[in-house]
């Protein structure tokens, strides 16, 4: 399953509730991409969601 390696965001299990009440499982997926990160001075593949990309937590690799 999808996971940001930085704040360690994944998925997350819930009920829907219709209106009649019946309740199914449904999930919430972050939205994780996979970047090319400059870390300690070498290129690495990271899979960071794009909280941490806007935030600047992860500065990307040219």
């Amino acid at each position: 399953m999808a996971k940001c390696e930085l704040c360690e965001k994944e998925v997350k299990f819930s009920l829907q509730v219709s209106h009649s009440h019946r309740r199914t499982a449904r999930t919430f997926k972050p939205n994780v991409q996979s970047v090319r990160a400059d870390i300690n001075g070498t290129t690495k593949k990271v899979n960071v969601c794009t909280r941490c990309l806007k935030s600047g937590k992860v500065k990307r690799a040219i």
